[in-house]
């Protein structure tokens, strides 16, 4: 005869079996596949470790999650590593083209041109940066602004953040007083912020000038450099830039709108902040205004220039 036997009691009670593990609540899956859409590091992180904290029934389930995001990041990572690795020198570029004007008759006659590019190679253990601008307005005949910019800014990654640069830099503006002016400089930059939609970088060292004067003087001088940029990406189609830079150079006005430099002498704050707002695809609305500031400028000129651009910039 058989008998069944009837435990009154639950094996997994006792730790013979284990119960099933329950599913992470939809709520909290859906919070952290939002953190982790979102590609930042911190923010993923953090939600990880609340909902453990939270739910620390499904910390399996949880830390599952979490190793799946970790190693996705490391296979994008390595695959964008030799890419970059095997790409030759002129594959890989990214940049800007910038294009801006105006015109007006009647009872007066203005034109104006505002034009730029940028173009960057990321490569695995280096970057190189290269921006050129210019700036040309006529009123009533007569040219009233006429300012030229180009650099070149190469960058060797040390790791992730710490990074060493190097400058070389020409501009002309006659207005300000100056023909010519030749920039080189280099030291050391550290990204900050290093996120998705927003990043801060740092740099600093040491810059040497040379200005021809358009009286037909020229000056050279050594000083220090201090560097920021910045870019926030408010929001899908909506991003901040800011540049600021203070000069305390013997010949005035800084490097660039982004950079500071400094020495004895002539004080000069420069600022740009730009909003850009995208159209479509690769085509955005630009919108920035630049200030400059100088304490002891050259006889004749103002201490504050500013200047506010409306260009349509295209992404390349």
């Amino acid at each position: 005869m058989l008998y069944k036997i009837v435990w009154p009691f639950s094996l997994a009670a006792i730790g013979f079996v284990s119960p099933a593990q329950a599913a992470l609540p939809e709520p909290v899956k859906a919070m952290i596949d939002a953190a982790i859409e979102s590609g930042k590091d911190a923010e993923v992180k953090s939600v990880i470790k609340f909902a453990k904290m939270t739910n620390p029934e499904d910390a399996a389930e949880i830390d599952a999650m979490m190793a799946t995001y970790t190693a996705k990041k490391a296979q994008l990572a390595a695959a964008d590593k030799k890419k970059k690795m095997e790409a030759p020198f002129f594959s890989n570029w990214k940049g800007e083209g910038e294009l801006g004007g105006f015109r007006n008759t009647g009872n007066s006659s203005n034109i104006g041109l505002s034009g730029g590019i940028k173009l960057t190679k990321d490569a695995v253990d280096w970057r190189l940066k290269f921006r050129a601008r210019a700036d040309y307005q006529r009123s009533n005949g007569v040219t009233s602004r006429e300012q030229y910019a180009a650099a070149l800014e190469p960058e060797y990654k040390i790791n992730d953040r710490l990074f060493i640069y190097g400058l070389a830099q020409y501009d002309r503006d006659r207005f300000q007083g100056f023909s010519s002016r030749y920039t080189i400089s280099g030291g050391i930059g550290y990204s900050v912020i290093k996120e998705k939609d927003i990043f801060l970088d740092l740099k600093a060292g040491p810059a040497w000038r040379l200005t021809e004067f358009t009286d037909g003087g020229s000056d050279s001088s050594l000083a220090g450099l201090i560097g920021l940029d910045l870019g926030w990406q408010i929001a899908k189609n909506l991003k901040l830039t800011q540049g600021a830079g203070a000069t305390l150079a013997s010949d005035a006005q800084s490097l660039t709108s982004a950079n500071v430099i400094f020495s004895s002498g002539t004080n000069t704050l420069t600022a740009t902040t730009g909003l850009d707002a995208k159209i479509n695809g690769k085509l955005k609305a630009r919108f920035s205004y630049a200030i400059e500031h100088e304490t002891n400028p050259p006889d004749g000129r103002e201490k504050t220039d500013t200047l506010s651009r409306a260009t349509l910039v295209y992404d390349f």
